[in-house]
C-alpha cells in the first residue's frame, strides 16, 4: 500500500445517531488486525472523524481517498468496515454497490459552500487542522494590518447580512455600536437555535467551531470588545462539548486571551448554555438571559449596539453569520459580493425538510430559484406526488404556494410573497398536507413559545389557535376566515418583539393563498387534503380486508366489528374519527373521505 490513504468519517450528530462511532472503532481496530499499526504505513493513511455532511438520511456516510480519488459510501454499519478495509483501502478496489448514487451528487453538486465548505473534511475537534485550512489567518490579517475602522468598512463591502433571521447589514451594526464612547463593549454568538426541523447552526459549531470562534475575533476587534459570550443551546451536547474543546485549544495555542497575534488586543469568550426557550432566541431576551434574568424582550430602541448587555454596546450575530466572516477577510469582499442577488449577498445555509426525496443541510447562493432547490438538490417530490407549497422561515414563516415556484430565494424575494428567509427552515409540503392544518400546528408552537409579556402576543396567539382548532375539528362558522385575517394583521402590527411579529405568517399567508381550504373546512365540512379526522368518514373496503383485527384492536371506543379472516365494519355512529384504524391497518384497507 504506497498510496496515501484518508478516511472520514462523518460524526455530526446524525452521523453519531447512525452508528458513526461504532464505524470508527472497527475501522481502528481492523486497521490493526490489517497491520496497519505498521509506521511506515500508518503515516501514509489518516482516519478521522468530520463534521455534518448534509445528507444526514444516508449516514453513516464515509469518505475513502486514494491519491486525491474520493469514493463516498453511504449506509456504513461496523459489520461493513472489514471489506472496505480489505477491497479498497488495501486492494484499491472500491465497493460499487456500496456508493452513493446519482440523488447524492445532485444534492451537493448544485450547492455553493462557504460555511460548509470545510465540514467533511476537518476535524472539528482539532484546531491543527483548522489551521491546514488557512484558520485563523483572517483574524490574524485583521488584526495586524488593519484598523477597526478598515474591518467595519470591509465588512459592509461584502454586503453580509444577519444570517439570525432578521438580514440587517452587518457592518452598519457595527459600525453602530463602534460609534458609542463606552468603557466597555460586548460580542455575543447567538447559538439559540430554537426553530423546529431547524439544524443549521448546530452543525456549524458541531462540524467547525474555530471559524465561529475567528469569526467572533474579528467582530470584538473591529468594534473594541474584551468579552465575549457563546449562546448556545444545553440541548446541543456535542456542539457544546466540541465548542468548549475549541476554545480551550484556542487559548492554549494563543487565538483568545492576551495580546493576540502581538497587539495589544485581548478578548475572552464564555460560554452560556440556554434553558430551551424559544423567545430567548430574540436579541434583548437573549441578553436578560445571560445577565440572569428571565429570558424576556423589552422595547426597543435603545438597540443592543448602543445600550446591550449590562447597559454597554453589544453586538449580536448568529453563529452562521460569524462563520462567514473568516472567509470574506481570506478571499475579499469583492469576491464574496459576487455571489448572491443584487441586494442579498453570499449564500445561505437551509435545513431541507418535509416531503422531498433528499432533505438534510444545504447551502445555495442567495437568489437561487425556489424551483432549484426543490426539484434539483431535493431531488422532487417524495412518491410523485404533486407540489403543494413551501414554508420558510421556521414556525412563523409563510406558506409559498405552486404558482411562485420560480420566486428567488433572498431577503427581498421571499418578503414579496409574505414570507421571510428566519433562520433558515425550508419545509416542502405536497397535495397531501392540509393548509389550515400546517397553519394550526405552527401556531401551536409559536404559541407554546409565547413569553407571555405582551398582550397582543400573548393572548392574540392564543385566540388565533382557538379559532384554528375549530375549524379543523369540523366547527367552523361564517366570518371565522375574516375573523382570524384581522386578528392576525392586529397581532402582527402591535406584538413587542419578532416572535409575535411573525407569529401570524402561516396564518395570513395560508388564508390568502389557500382560502379555498379554509372555505371547505368551514362550509362544506371537508377537508379537502383529508388530513382533519374530525371531517372525515372512516370505512373498510371488504375486498381488501383480511380479518386480522389491528384496526379492532386500535379502536377505542369499539366502533368496528368483524370475524376473524372476515372482512370487518366500522359504526360510523359511534367512531370518533381518531384515525387510530387507518394507521393500524397494513393492508390499506381501512379509507377516509
Amino acid at each position: 500500500m504506497n498510496s496515501e490513504i484518508i478516511i472520514n468519517v462523518c460524526m455530526g450528530t446524525g452521523g453519531i445517531a447512525a452508528g458513526g462511532n461504532l464505524v470508527m472503532e472497527e475501522f481502528a481496530k481492523q486497521f490493526e488486525d490489517a497491520g496497519i499499526e505498521n509506521a511506515t504505513i500508518k503515516e501514509k493513511c489518516r482516519l478521522h472523524k468530520v463534521g455534518c455532511r448534509g445528507f444526514c438520511a444516508r449516514d453513516v456516510l464515509v469518505d475513502v481517498t486514494v491519491d486525491g480519488n474520493v469514493s463516498t459510501y453511504q449506509y456504513i454499519q461496523p459489520d461493513m468496515v472489514k471489506r472496505l478495509i480489505q477491497e479498497h483501502v488495501l486492494g484499491s478496489r472500491p465497493v460499487e454497490e456500496w456508493l452513493v448514487g446519482e440523488d447524492y451528487h445532485m444534492f451537493h453538486d448544485n450547492q455553493t459552500k462557504i460555511v460548509l465548505a470545510d465540514l467533511g473534511k476537518v476535524d472539528p475537534e482539532s484546531i491543527e487542522e483548522y489551521l491546514e485550512v488557512d484558520g485563523y489567518k483572517a483574524a490574524e490579517k485583521a488584526l495586524t494590518t488593519m484598523t477597526p475602522t478598515e474591518v467595519i468598512e470591509t465588512v459592509k463591502d461584502s454586503g453580509l447580512r444577519g444570517r439570525g433571521g432578521g438580514g440587517f447589514p452587518t457592518g452598519l451594526k457595527w459600525s453602530f455600536c463602534a460609534a458609542n464612547d463606552s468603557d466597555q463593549y460586548y460580542v455575543i454568538c447567538n447559538a439559540d437555535e430554537g426553530d423546529p426541523g431547524a439544524f443549521m447552526d448546530r452543525s456549524i459549531v458541531e462540524g467547525n467551531p474555530h471559524a465561529v470562534i475567528e469569526g467572533m475575533i474579528i467582530n470584538a476587534y473591529a468594534i473594541g470588545a474584551s468579552i465575549g459570550y457563546v449562546y448556545i443551546r444545553a440541548e446541543y451536547p456535542l456542539a457544546v462539548d466540541r465548542l468548549h474543546k475549541a476554545l480551550k485549544d484556542a487559548k492554549d495555542s494563543g487565538y483568545l486571551g492576551e495580546n493576540l497575534f502581538g497587539t495589544d488586543f485581548n478578548l475572552k469568550i464564555k460560554v452560556k448554555l440556554g434553558a430551551g426557550a424559544f423567545v430567548c432566541g430574540e436579541e434583548t431576551a437573549l441578553i436578560a438571559s445571560i445577565e440572569g434574568e428571565r429570558g424576556m424582550p423589552r422595547a426597543k430602541p435603545p438597540f443592543p449596539a448602543n445600550k446591550g448587555l449590562w447597559g454597554k454596546p453589544t453586538i449580536i450575530n448568529n453563529v452562521e453569520t460569524l462563520a462567514n466572516l473568516p472567509h470574506i477577510f481570506n478571499k475579499g469582499s469583492d469576491w464574496f459580493s459576487s455571489i448572491g442577488s443584487e441586494k442579498s449577498k453570499g449564500t445561505k445555509v437551509i435545513a431541507l425538510t418535509g416531503k422531498i426525496r433528499n432533505t438534510g443541510l444545504i447551502e445555495i447562493p442567495m437568489g437561487m430559484p425556489l424551483k432549484d432547490i426543490v426539484f434539483n438538490i431535493g431531488g422532487g417530490i417524495e412518491g410523485d406526488k404533486l407540489f403543494k407549497a413551501v414554508q420558510t422561515g421556521g414556525p412563523s414563516g409563510g406558506c409559498i404556494p405552486q404558482q411562485h415556484i420560480d420566486l428567488p430565494v433572498d431577503y427581498e424575494g421571499l418578503a414579496s410573497v409574505g414570507s421571510m428567509m428566519g433562520s433558515g427552515g425550508m419545509l416542502v409540503l405536497d397535495e397531501t398536507d392540509c393548509m389550515v392544518n400546517i397553519s394550526k400546528f405552527f401556531l401551536e408552537f409559536t404559541q407554546a413559545e409565547s413569553c407571555g409579556k405582551c398582550v397582543p402576543c400573548r393572548l392574540g396567539t392564543k385566540r388565533l389557535l382557538e379559532i384554528l382548532t375549530r375549524i379543523v375539528d369540523g366547527e367552523g362558522k361564517k366570518g371565522d376566515i375574516e375573523l382570524l385575517q384581522e386578528l392576525a394583521e392586529d397581532v402582527r402590527d402591535s406584538s413587542l418583539c419578532g416572535l409575535g411579529m411573525s407569529a401570524p405568517n402561516p396564518v395570513l399567508s395560508t388564508i390568502k393563498y389557500f382560502r379555498p381550504e379554509y372555505e371547505a373546512h368551514i362550509n362544506q365540512k371537508k377537508c379537502p387534503a383529508k388530513v382533519c379526522n374530525k371531517l372525515l368518514t372512516f370505512f373498510i373496503r371488504e375486498d381488501m380486508c383480511v380479518g386480522c383485527g389491528m384496526c379492532v384492536r386500535a379502536c377505542s371506543v369499539s366502533a368496528i366489528t368483524g370475524e376473524k379472516k372476515k372482512p370487518h365494519k366500522i359504526d360510523n355512529g359511534t367512531c370518533i374519527q381518531c384515525g387510530a384504524c387507518f394507521d393500524a391497518c397494513k393492508f390499506s384497507a381501512v379509507l377516509k373521505e
